[in-house]
């Protein structure tokens, strides 16, 4: 069995999905609210669904373990809340180190290319406890995102006991089906497709930075399928742990990613620039990209989706379609 926690959310409901058609048996953890987010689910047979609160009771009796893959997080950006964050983004993965290690259960950790902070300093998936002190996350979520890698540095420094494998992901711009209860930390594609779905036109943040052109903020924006084949080889390579960054590779530009989903729509771009938000300002990547070198040197050798393909199957066969979930 393995347990999949924020199991119903985005990336982790396409991980599940993956695991059930290996035949797989999963438990989730995680929460629906009183929204469609079960729908994410409603494909694919589980185990069963709990929430975050009963981990210890299910740890106390559970039965043999595969792995643990850990996708739940407060992940919102603007979230302001530090207690939130910290107990939901902090404590909790810690107390999964703790418990997988004591156990024997490999962990699999989202973490974030939000750590990066404005990419001044670069985009190294360096795990040394020297390397992470130097980064500067522009956000609260991005800072707890940190605070969990340091201290898996720290606890690998000291020599405390470690789960067998542990791999933390470093997620870029991910995007695909299942998004549509993330509400406003949506991707931008799907926010993009409900515009031109309400008849509008498609709005992208004018630039406030000099040198940059309205809608060149350019970003590595990697398919859900792609972050999924990630873990799926992690599963299957058990001999591989680390800090391992997880994107296309190629960084590109939101005209890019908006004049894609016309095409795969069939339609002429109609675009329009808006100002940035005020509570963004100061706290816009205004460009990430992802070096692979040390997921390529640990053996993952699979191509990442293309810009253009991941948009196309993103928005014919789930966005588009009559029922978009997967």
């Amino acid at each position: 069995m393995y347990l999949v926690t924020g199991g119903a959310g985005f990336i982790g409901s396409n991980l599940v999905a993956a695991l059930a058609a290996r035949g797989e048996e999963v438990m989730v953890i995680d929460r629906l609210g009183s929204g469609d987010k079960w729908r994410n689910l409603a494909k694919h047979r589980i185990a069963g669904l709990l929430p975050p609160e009963a981990l210890e009771e299910f740890w106390a009796s559970a039965p043999p373990l595969r792995a643990v893959l850990h996708m739940g997080a407060i992940s919102a950006t603007t979230e302001t809340d530090g207690d939130l964050v910290a107990a939901t983004n902090l404590t909790l993965p810690l107390r999964l180190w703790s418990l997988c290690a004591a156990r024997g259960v490999p962990l699999i950790y989202a973490s974030s290319a939000a750590t990066y902070g404005d990419g001044g300093l670069g985009f190294e998936d360096d795990a040394s406890p020297e390397a992470l002190a130097r980064l500067r996350p522009l956000n609260l979520y991005g800072w707890s995102k940190l605070a969990f890698d340091r201290r898996v540095a720290d606890l690998l420094a000291r020599g405390t006991p470690r789960p067998p494998q542990w791999a933390g992901l470093r997620f870029f711009n991910v995007y695909g089906p299942n998004e549509a209860h993330k509400g406003r930390m949506a991707s931008v594609l799907f926010h993009k497709f409900q515009q031109v779905q309400r008849g509008e036109a498609a709005t992208l943040f004018r630039s406030d930075r000099p040198g940059i052109a309205d809608g060149q903020q350019m970003r590595d924006f990697v398919h859900v399928d792609d972050c999924v084949a990630v873990m799926l080889w992690l599963l299957d390579n058990p001999g591989v742990s680390g800090l391992f960054n997880v994107g296309s590779g190629r960084a590109r530009s939101f005209l890019d990613l908006v004049r894609a989903m016309f095409e795969a729509l069939g339609r002429a771009p109609e675009i329009r620039f808006v100002d940035m938000p005020a509570d963004l300002r100061g706290k816009y990547q205004y460009f990430t990209e992802a070096p692979l070198e040390r997921l390529r040197a640990a053996g993952f050798n699979a191509q990442t989706t293309p810009l253009e393909e991941g948009v196309r199957r993103t928005v014919q066969d789930f966005l588009a379609a009559e029922d978009p979930y997967r």
